[in-house]
């Protein structure tokens, strides 16, 4: 019985250390004083110059890290011109952004509340503004120099780094359990790495970790240059940051343009466009199932 048990597990790691993706890690280290105090930021609507938007307001955790907008609601009713990217899991990103402009959680944070669409407010205004609250004694408990545009960013990025989603039945199902996702999910994983879906989406994040053209094989138009508006580089025009694929059924609509509002569609549309594929019925209903075995659990921050 014990050499069974040796086998089993010696076959799950095999298979485990095997895979294209990887299943999100069960534990994370965190700062959880700094967790805390970027909890409350994250949610509090004076990090905008109107006091009206927080990071919260587009990235709902309880719609898998975005707003379900084609484009987000920033002050003043302004709207922007890119899909929200969810929060979930970003710390597996190899840059922020769709574009990469910020290489990691902490500068990304400057983005948002800066921008004169979403926050619209000036770090040295915003440092001004929350001086005589609350957050004066919670900043120097935890940082020597206070409330500093450095010690903001980084007590957000440390809760951002806190939302990942393990234990998702596909990552259940790399950890050993066979019966932990359906035949049609494991059709449509199969699928996923025999037409060629795997080769962006990979690793924890199944994306996140390299750029790709939009419309590799038939040009697509796009307002948006991608990588294009940060090296200013022929090359790299309509290039983006692949995205995560974990949680993907809750965070519609889909691609950095918001353009489809369902997996089925975006699965047909990205097969056709990136790979040059014309996917069947039933081969699109197996990834899609695939996908759906992606969603995970938000990570309870141990106290």
């Amino acid at each position: 019985m014990k050499f069974f048990f040796k086998l089993v597990i010696f076959f799950s790691i095999y298979l485990y250390s095997n895979e294209p993706i990887k299943p999100i890690p069960l534990e994370i280290n965190l700062d959880i004083n700094k967790v805390n105090l970027g909890k409350e930021l994250f949610f509090d609507t004076s990090l905008s110059r109107t006091n009206t938007i927080s990071c919260h307001s587009c990235h709902n955790l309880e719609q898998g890290g975005v707003d379900n907008l084609q484009f987000s609601i920033g002050v003043d009713g302004k709207i922007g011109n890119i899909n929200t990217p969810t929060i979930f899991n970003s710390t597996f990103n190899f840059v922020q952004f769709w574009n990469g402009r910020a290489k990691n959680l902490k500068e990304q944070v400057h983005g948002p509340i800066t921008n004169p669409v979403e926050m619209d407010i000036s770090f040295e205004e915003l440092i001004e503004k929350i001086r005589t609250t609350k957050y004066e004694n919670k900043f120097k408990e935890i940082y020597q120099d206070g409330i500093t545009k450095d010690n903001i960013s980084d007590a957000i990025a440390e809760y951002e780094k806190s939302l990942i989603t393990p234990n998702s039945p596909f990552d259940k199902y790399l950890r050993g359990d066979k019966n932990a996702i359906s035949n049609k999910a494991k059709n449509g994983y199969k699928l996923f790495k025999e037409q060629g879906c795997i080769a962006c989406h990979h690793g924890v994040n199944v994306g996140g970790n390299l750029y790709s053209k939009f419309g590799t094989l038939i040009d697509i138009e796009s307002n948006s240059k991608g990588r294009f508006e940060v090296t200013n580089n022929e090359i790299d025009k309509y290039y983006f940051k692949v995205p995560t694929l974990r949680n993907i059924e809750l965070t519609f609509p889909y691609l950095h343009n918001g353009s489809i509002d369902n997996l089925e569609d975006t699965v047909k549309f990205m097969a056709n466009y990136q790979l040059g594929q014309s996917l069947t019925q039933d081969e699109i209903n197996n990834i899609v199932a695939f996908l759906r075995s992606l969603t995970g659990e938000l990570y309870e921050v141990k106290k």
